[in-house]
């Protein structure tokens, strides 16, 4: 907000906050927009062959000896062949969205004198690039113009009484920025669902398609038990996410159908951990289940959340052709703040898509009533949909306003109990110039926003930078340390920097260029935090910034943290925009686990940025009443991608910061970017407080690993 007050500490107090949400997460992306259209152009020379050994399927075949893999398995003695009827297909799956420019089709003596070459994202809807009524047979080499993940060939018309038949079908062209991400919208999201089974009235299966995190699904204790969602047409689906409630499956499948009778698997599973769980896969079908066979508790199968993530699902309403417009375009403001808390708030930093700026209005004299923000989108343009995330300074009454000229204004949304947070408004209306005219604010402060979306078709857009690509699945084992080095190694200089000087946040230690940080040579990196001859304090931190930044994954450590009052020991991550002149919390911090001495049964998870920090961190305790985390190893890991981070503790998971809940509760969410891992062990400090008399130093943690995961 435009009073709040500036810091450059990269590390604060996290507020100790029960909070517990394992609200599902959004498979984050951008649709690819095809553009398919017949043509005659030669394929470049570039263009590659994309069918051969693909998945492919066909309307029919003739017998065994004739399967439709024939037709591009790059073997001219093997052919596909379908029954003798009209109309037949042949379809190959590409894998990925691709640019087509080239089809080969070599045919067998039985081929088709009318047929049609068609793509299509998702194997349902179909686009004809090229169509012909007068197929010649022999090799026929097609020049088309098209893009598309699925390409068939489709029969209309016979030349013999017999079916159609090819030796090879073959697809040609490239694969690049035209591939289809999984789209953010849950599709299943107040979809009909239905269930094996019920618990109880009060967990239908509809409370795990309804968006609410608080109620669930359950079923009863037998298994197998499955969960269905209608998502009323044939999708594309490219992900699911499952957010169980402590009754999880330890086994069960993710299945698709076309007709909700017959049922095709594409994930399996028996070795699921519960929590939330975020899968990639592929699949195509109007209906989807998880289909669990084994319990890993007596009790029944028990869902907060199903969500289903689609290509082409995008963030606003499918099909609907909206785009992001107001991405970098021109904008104005009745005023700006370019001082104190808030120094260079100009209205373009609202339009950026960078989270961690805003745009207010100016401390001087535009803490008044009204105060706007507008947008030239370069064209006319039909809007339907505007994205606010406010900063606390909000509207509680405004108006979404439209203008051909910049000077004549229509209002087409109007209210006047604004709830700040992130508002996400449908709206309909046209215009070249779009405005958020604040007409009473929700304190004595101004307007400020840390982001002014407009959504919509025409314009002039630019399209903003993607989202980097989601971990895989199955993750892949990227980068670690195991610390097997001789006793008294230091960390590797090629994965390790060691930051030296004072500690921020009253911490009392001064980091050593090494000294107190090295291996034992039993598999453990030791860092100890010392009380030196002098009185002066001593310990070690170190961080991979000069080494390995990263974005999204499964980051890992084992750990056995000191304990005794006054450390502070800590495996955390910074936004690498930190480095490079980003100042604390804008460029984010992640805590995957802290550690304070006097609170010797409890470890802290928290999120720091710019709308909530320090002692108003967004966080969690883990609590095992009456242990000492000091005395043993455990197990500290955050997955992440682009809409969630679960936190866990030797395989529990225990506490979810979903992007959404954090957008609509918190502020922006400002974890879309590469950070870096960070170890130390910190002596004094805000939180920990000072040693005392019952402190006892020196004090080790001891690391055993570290790990990344993508």
């Amino acid at each position: 907000m435009t009073d709040s007050p500036g810091t450059t500490r990269p590390r604060r107090r996290p507020r100790r906050h029960p909070w517990r949400s394992l609200v599902p997460a959004l498979v984050a992306a951008l649709v690819a927009t095809l553009s398919l259209t017949a043509a005659g152009a030669p394929a470049q020379a570039a263009d590659a062959l994309l069918s051969q050994g693909k998945p492919v399927t066909a309307s029919s075949t003739e017998n065994a000896g004739t399967p439709a893999s024939a037709a591009v398995d790059g073997n001219a003695g093997t052919r596909w062949s379908s029954a003798a009827a009209d109309p037949q297909w042949l379809r190959v799956d590409l894998g990925a969205t691709a640019t087509i420019s080239k089809v080969v089709l070599n045919w067998e003596t039985a081929y088709g004198s009318a047929y049609q070459i068609q793509t299509s994202p998702d194997g349902t809807a179909w686009t004809t690039v090229y169509t012909t009524t007068t197929g010649a047979g022999g090799t026929e080499t097609l020049n088309v113009t098209g893009s598309g993940r699925y390409v068939r060939i489709n029969g209309t018309a016979r030349h013999t009484q017999y079916g159609y038949s090819l030796w090879e079908f073959q697809v040609y062209g490239t694969t690049g920025p035209t591939t289809p991400t999984c789209g953010t919208a849950n599709a299943a999201l107040n979809q009909t669902a239905t269930a094996s089974s019920t618990e109880n009235a009060g967990t239908p299966a509809t409370a795990a398609v309804d968006g609410n995190a608080g109620t669930r699904w359950s079923s009863a204790a037998a298994d197998p038990q499955w969960l269905q969602v209608d998502l009323g047409t044939s999708q594309s689906i490219c992900g699911v996410q499952l957010s169980w409630e402590a009754a999880y499956a330890k086994a069960y499948q993710i299945q698709t159908s076309a007709d909700g009778s017959n049922w095709t698997t594409i994930h399996s599973t028996t070795t699921s951990p519960g929590a939330t769980e975020l899968i990639t896969l592929s699949g195509t079908g109007r209906y989807i289940r998880v289909y669990g066979t084994q319990r890993a508790t007596a009790y029944g199968y028990s869902l907060w959340e199903f969500q289903v993530f689609t290509t082409g699902g995008g963030t606003q309403p499918p099909q609907d052709g909206s785009v992001l417009l107001s991405y970098n375009k021109p904008a104005t403001a009745s005023t700006y703040q370019n001082a104190n808390s808030c120094t260079g708030c100009t209205p373009a930093k609202a339009l950026d898509e960078d989270p961690a700026t805003r745009w207010a209005t100016s401390d001087t004299d535009g803490w008044v009533d009204p105060g706007w923000i507008a947008v030239d989108l370069g064209a006319t343009a039909h809007l339907t949909k505007v994205v606010l995330q406010w900063d606390p300074a909000y509207a509680t009454a405004y108006q979404i306003q439209v203008s051909p000229d910049g000077a004549n204004w229509a209002s087409i949304y109007s209210t006047t109990t604004g709830k700040g947070f992130k508002e996400t408004l449908t709206v309909d209306g046209n215009g070249r110039y779009v405005r958020m005219y604040g007409t009473a604010r929700s304190s004595s402060y101004g307007y400020s926003l840390w982001t002014f979306d407009v959504y919509g078709t025409g314009g002039s857009p630019t399209a903003p930078p993607a989202l980097p690509p989601n971990p895989g699945n199955p993750e892949h084992l990227v980068w670690s340390d195991e610390f097997n080095g001789a006793a008294g190694t230091r960390p590797d200089t090629g994965k390790w920097t060691q930051d030296v000087g004072n500690g921020q946040n009253g911490e009392l230690e001064y980091y050593t260029n090494g000294d107190n940080t090295a291996m034992d040579g039993a598999g453990n990196l030791v860092i100890e935090a010392r009380k030196e001859a002098n009185g002066q304090y001593t310990s070690g931190r170190i961080n991979t910034s000069d080494h390995f930044n990263f974005t999204y994954g499964h980051v890992e450590a084992r750990i056995k943290v000191s304990g005794t009052q006054g450390l502070w020991p800590a495996f955390w991550m910074l936004g690498s925009n930190f480095k490079t002149g980003t100042p604390w919390p804008n460029s984010g911090e992640i805590d995957i686990m802290e550690h304070v001495g006097k609170v010797a049964d409890s470890v802290y998870s928290t999120l720091h940025a710019p709308a909530y920090n320090g002692g108003n961190g967004y966080g969690s305790p883990y609590t095992l009443a009456g242990s000492d985390f000091a005395s043993a190893f455990h197990t500290y890991a955050v997955d992440w991608d682009s809409t969630h981070m679960t936190f866990a503790v030797d395989g529990h998971a225990f506490f979810t910061a979903d992007k959404a809940v954090v957008e609509s509760t918190r502020g922006p969410w400002v974890y879309d970017h590469p950070f870096y891992l960070i170890l130390n062990n910190a002596v004094g400090g805000d939180w920990p407080g000072p040693p005392d008399a019952t402190t006892v130093l020196p004090q080790k943690m001891q690391i055993d690993y570290v790990r990344v995961s993508q």
